[in-house]
């Protein structure tokens, strides 16, 4: 049994997917905490009866996803001083085995690293496309990398350097933490290695909207945050949201009088940049099929991400609260 390594889930309403997520790690680390945002089903009952501790969120204080890995990280420390790693995932993914060593093998073999994930899969690829799209995402490249997901295995005192996560932030609060990592001279790194099993239940197009809708504010929501040099975090990923989602409709349709309709074809670049997409998937080794459905969503994610980022400076400008954007 692993004793310095320590384990955060969090989750809401997460049931049957939470006991696969704690059954997977019972027995193989000594210290592990469910973090609960208000669940309305049997999943404090189930984090209990497999022996795991409980923290339930003060439901008076919005509740975020970093504010639940902030509770459930103090939590571990200040009951275990010893842990010199923690290992974070989301109520709805498996741990599979052997990633635990593997990951605490890198760690303790680089002292600079702060942060080791691995290959996050889709436990039902096939059951709708949008489930498939969420597998192909997570092909990320291995490597030293920008940022990491919420499946990840985090050294101790790099969280507590940076004060842990922004418990404000409602989405992207992994990626902000690793900004903030990289700036006190610490590494991220992905690992060629299976890292966990994730029950996305993503069956309607209203869920992936909702998706890539969050997507879109936390990629507006970075950009405030880190978006100035030499950082330029998700400046990029923002420009192209609201030059793709915004911007060339916008010119196309405005403009076809003065242009005798010949604006119109400035909607040509959809194509263009989806056939660009395909064959950067092709490249990745993606099928012929897989290649198609995702370079289409990349183009089609940018009109509700849009809707995101139109969101976030919404309430910032009105000095509003961002609430969650839940799919499910």
């Amino acid at each position: 049994m692993l004793s310095n390594i320590g384990l955060v889930a969090i989750g809401r309403n997460e049931g049957e997917r939470l006991q696969k997520c704690l059954s997977a790690i019972v027995g193989k680390v000594e210290n592990a905490v469910y973090v609960d945002s208000g669940s309305t089903d049997n999943s404090v009952e189930i984090a209990r009866s497999l022996g795991v501790d409980v923290v339930e969120l003060d439901l008076s204080i919005p509740f975020t996803a970093a504010r639940a890995r902030n509770t459930g990280f103090q939590f571990l420390v200040q009951n275990n001083p010893q842990l010199k790693y923690v290992q974070f995932v989301d109520g709805d993914c498996e741990i599979v085995d052997g990633w635990l060593e593997k990951a605490q093998q890198k760690l303790e073999q680089n002292s600079n690293i702060a942060v080791v994930c691995g290959r996050r899969r889709e436990r039902f690829p096939d059951a709708s496309i949008y489930n498939r799209l969420c597998d192909l995402e997570w092909n990320t490249p291995v490597g030293e990398a920008k940022d990491c997901g919420g499946d990840a295995m985090m050294r101790v005192e790099a969280v507590q350097q940076v004060s842990g996560f922004n418990p404000k932030l409602i989405a992207g609060e992994e990626p902000e933490l690793c900004v903030r990592l990289r700036q006190k001279g610490w590494k991220i790194y992905r690992l060629d290695a299976e890292m966990t099993l994730h029950d996305a239940q993503m069956t309607r197009f209203s869920q992936w909207w909702k998706r890539h809708l969050r997507a879109g504010h936390a990629y507006a929501e970075g950009a405030y945050l880190h978006g100035k040099p030499p950082e330029n975090h998700w400046v990029r990923e923002s420009r192209s949201i609201l030059v793709w989602g915004l911007i060339i409709p916008f010119l196309a349709l405005s403009l076809i009088f003065p242009t005798h309709e010949r604006s119109l074809l400035l909607l040509l670049a959809y194509p263009v940049s989806i056939y660009k997409t395909y064959v950067a998937g092709q490249k990745q080794g993606f099928s012929n099929a897989d290649s198609i459905v995702y370079s289409v969503s990349c183009i089609l994610a940018k009109f509700p991400a849009l809707f995101g980022q139109i969101q976030f400076y919404f309430n910032q400008t009105l000095g509003k609260d961002n609430s969650l954007i839940e799919y499910k």
